[in-house]
């Protein structure tokens, strides 16, 4: 039995479309022991994603930004957020994608992006799923000095890093973003051993 054949949906209602749906779907669950239930949830119906981390292998050092993120403050977060650079595919394919929201966050034109995985970051509530990249970088491939595109709000700070300070910024809480520890651990693991 596959899991299609364990939901059965009966109601979506949009509850909200302003930068991108809400939606709230009634449907029924055939949960483990044979019975039907029926249950309600939101979910915020967010297109895929993308996150790279440019990393330079010989300097041991990362590509990072910080900005502004109204979940985060509203939650009490009094700062700004250190993530790598992400952003909705946008009908592109992840890896055109994560090399433009690289060379508009960071400045950086990345030429070779490599894939290690994919993740639901939310998936209680949230259909995203993200693309998670690392690229190799070189001072040369500056192309600007990035920060992103103003008319889409964004005010960003570029940050270059030692992996071992980004590493205790996690510790100490500095970094809190998820997709940015991710990709910081894979690092650690992976590239910088």
């Amino acid at each position: 039995m596959t899991i299609s054949d364990r939901v059965r949906i009966k109601d979506v209602r949009v509850l909200s479309d302003n930068w991108t749906p809400l939606k709230q779907t009634t449907f029924e669950y055939r949960r483990s022991d044979g019975e039907w239930q029926t249950q309600k949830r939101e979910t915020y119906e967010r297109d895929n994603a993308a996150a790279v981390l440019p990393y330079n292998r010989a300097a041991r050092t990362v590509i990072l930004v910080k900005q502004f993120r109204l979940p985060a403050y509203i939650r009490g977060y009094d700062d700004l957020l250190i993530e790598v650079a992400a952003g909705v595919l946008d009908a592109a394919s992840p890896e055109e994608r994560i090399r433009a929201e690289a060379e508009e966050e960071t400045g950086y034109r990345l030429h070779h992006v490599h894939k290690v995985f994919e993740a639901f970051m939310t998936p209680g509530a949230v259909t995203e799923k993200l693309h998670f990249f690392v690229a190799e970088y070189e001072p040369e491939m500056r192309v600007s000095d990035g920060g992103g595109l103003a008319h889409e709000g964004e005010d960003i700070e570029v940050l270059e890093l030692g992996i071992d300070e980004a590493m205790a910024m996690i510790s100490d809480g500095r970094i809190i973003d998820a997709k940015t520890i991710m990709l910081l651990q894979y690092a650690a693991l992976h590239i910088f051993r």
